[in-house]
């Protein structure tokens, strides 16, 4: 019997599936302290995590029964790799997933951030009985996406889920990769029919300069993408979008450049300090705010669990 632990949990859809193939699935949700002791304790061969377990050298040492750790979604900062690989231990993840998830979660944080809906769900409750006409005329400047520049960095199958309904909603998209220098991109519509789209790569400064709206679609960094500068080089009143990976873009330059007025919204669904984000960030009126939800809807889930199930199947089986 070979035994798996999502240790982060697991669809039902991927349980089944394993189940069906002869594999237990323990769902325990073990504290990383105890999690080397747990998977020798109960003979675990296979490991599965989201962002909350982290999988180290320390942990996979202490395993020697370790034969896979899968991660559910895109993003191995959590787990380091070129370890598990000496090891020869299977690593996998679930690259395309969870992209319309947290390509919907873009624009999500993009309708709040240009018709204010953010700040005006913190306020109504307060004040929408006696101060219904101010707030009205706080909240009365909004703008369309429509026909409006999207820049995206990062190009992998997120950024170009996020480009596709950026391309729906008729606005023009803008991207920068340093593995993608052009694409053609199929946007599918409810009946089967479907419109192309032939994109080709900018540089970074063309994305930050001519786009109304950064979105953000890289994996973990040694440092900043987006900083102080790189931030005054965007549009006066643009908005940015991280659902990435918290520490690619400097948040303290970014609070400067909403204060400032120089930007007029963010959306953030990742956070420098998680799973502390700092209260300057939490309280700032301009800040659009999630808590790593990305990939967090029930459809994503299910696709996660299949996938991860039927990868799992194939490399032990």
């Amino acid at each position: 019997m070979v035994r798996i632990l999502a240790n982060d949990g697991l669809a039902q859809s991927g349980i089944d599936l394993l189940k069906s193939e002869g594999f237990e699935v323990l769902t325990t949700r073990v504290a990383q302290e105890q999690l080397a002791n747990f998977i020798n304790k109960n003979q675990i061969t296979g490991l599965l995590v989201r962002s909350a377990t982290e999988v180290d050298k320390k942990t996979m040492n202490a395993c020697p029964g370790l034969k896979l750790i899968g991660r559910g979604g895109v993003g191995m900062d959590n787990i380091d790799v070129k370890h598990a690989e000496s090891k020869g231990i299977h690593v996998i993840n679930t690259p395309e997933a969870s992209s319309e998830s947290v390509a919907e979660l873009v624009f999500g944080h993009l309708f709040n951030g240009v018709r204010f809906l953010h700040d005006s769900n913190r306020n109504m409750p307060l004040d929408g009985d006696s101060m219904f006409k101010q707030l009205k005329k706080s909240y009365s400047g909004g703008i369309e996406l429509r026909g409006k520049t999207l820049g995206i960095i990062g190009f992998g199958k997120i950024g170009q889920a996020t480009a596709k309904m950026a391309l729906a909603l008729g606005m023009k998209v803008l991207f920068t990769d340093h593995h993608v220098a052009k694409t053609t991109l199929e946007v599918p519509f409810y009946d089967g029919r479907s419109i192309k789209f032939d994109l080709e790569a900018v540089d970074l400064d063309a994305v930050l300069k001519q786009s109304d709206f950064v979105s953000i679609h890289v994996p973990a960094q040694e440092k900043y993408i987006i900083g102080k500068k790189e931030l005054a080089q965007m549009k006066h009143g643009a908005g940015i979008i991280n659902t990435s990976r918290g520490g690619v873009l400097d948040e303290v330059a970014l609070v400067d450049a909403l204060d400032s007025g120089h930007l007029s919204f963010a959306g953030l669904d990742v956070y420098e300090s998680e799973p502390k984000p700092e209260i300057k960030i939490l309280m700032n009126p301009k800040i659009s705010l999630s808590p790593h939800i990305g990939a967090s809807t029930i459809e994503a889930q299910q696709r996660i669990g299949v996938e991860l199930a039927q990868q799992i199947i194939k490399l032990l089986k």
